[in-house]
């Protein structure tokens, strides 16, 4: 257990060291950039926390940055970055490695930890609810403020820790998702089932995550344009804990609910934000998510070229 801030504590004045974050986060943009490898419409969602049925595209690449800030109540405010390498192993696996850092103010910047994600596509075609598993392995420590879901008992308390005393705590994590997704007239609902467990010890701890999307146009313009309203996607989603397997249930728990909305540009990358706005004392106040992602189509033909040569 992390412990919480102390309110009269003094405060941290070592300097933020930002110039690490900023350089890799230029780096990766410009490779992004200048990779002339066509790229693909993202077809997914619009959503940060909650999934979908789709899966990446047999071998291709999504390259994603997502960003949170936050200001919490008693806390400084930070900025969280996630690097995300999407890839389309075959048609129903998805494999997935997440790096994550943040940057507090009046703290420090850190490295907070690695996950490794996969997907599995339990039917092979499209039905009304399309099921699928997700399993994942964290190596995070407990400075870590992504805030990729929420589970158990966690909280703005989470938010308040010093990064020194954060980043001793690791946890190494197994989690597991069931992913209900459907499609109708347009539109996109998913619901997705959380359990996570600390390989180090602990009880079950256990979340939920939900959303609806639509595109604001089913059917594309005649005409090429950037604005066109077939470029964007629109939705909502909602998420929280449901504490443990010892109390499952809703009390001390935290819960947050906003808009998301994607922006495709066509034959570049998409864009993503959404404000989500905590719905109890537990929660932040608001949560701002950005998301840059581009999309390599048959990454993996680059290296059999080369290999054929």
């Amino acid at each position: 257990m992390i412990p919480e801030r102390d309110s009269m504590a003094r405060p941290v004045h070592s300097v933020t060291r930002r110039v690490p974050l900023s350089a890799l986060f230029t780096l990766i943009l410009s490779v992004v950039c200048l990779l002339h490898t066509p790229a693909v419409r993202a077809q997914e969602p619009p959503y940060f926390v909650t999934y979908s049925q789709v899966l990446e595209e047999p071998g291709n690449l999504e390259v994603a940055i997502k960003g949170l800030t936050a200001s919490p109540k008693d806390a400084n405010a930070f900025f969280s970055p996630t690097l995300e390498l999407e890839y389309g192993a075959t048609a129903w696996w998805t494999t997935e490695i997440y790096l994550q850092g943040q940057a507090t103010q009046n703290d420090s910047t850190i490295f907070t930890g690695f996950r490794w994600e996969n997907r599995f596509r339990v039917l092979p075609i499209e039905h009304w609810i399309n099921p699928v598993l997700y399993v994942e392995y964290e190596d995070v420590n407990g400075a870590d403020k992504s805030i990729l879901e929420v589970t158990g008992h966690d909280s703005i308390s989470d938010l308040q820790t010093k990064n020194a005393e954060g980043r001793a705590d690791i946890d190494h994590t197994i989690e597991g998702k069931i992913i209900l997704s459907s499609n109708a007239k347009g539109w996109n609902f998913s619901e997705n089932y959380i359990a996570e467990k600390n390989m180090m010890g602990g009880a079950w701890e256990f979340g939920y995550a939900v959303g609806a999307s639509r595109p604001l146009a089913l059917v594309a313009s005649g005409r090429s344009c950037l604005f066109c309203r077939q470029n964007f996607s629109a939705g909502a989603e909602l998420y929280g804990g449901l504490a443990t397997v010892h109390d499952f249930g809703l009390r001390d728990t935290s819960h947050y609910a906003g808009p998301t909305l994607n922006f495709n540009l066509p034959h570049g990358p998409t864009l993503g934000f959404s404000p989500q706005f905590g719905l109890n004392d537990n929660s932040a106040g608001v949560l701002w998510r950005v998301k840059v992602s581009y999309e390599v189509q048959q990454f993996r033909d680059l290296f059999r070229g080369k290999e054929s040569r």
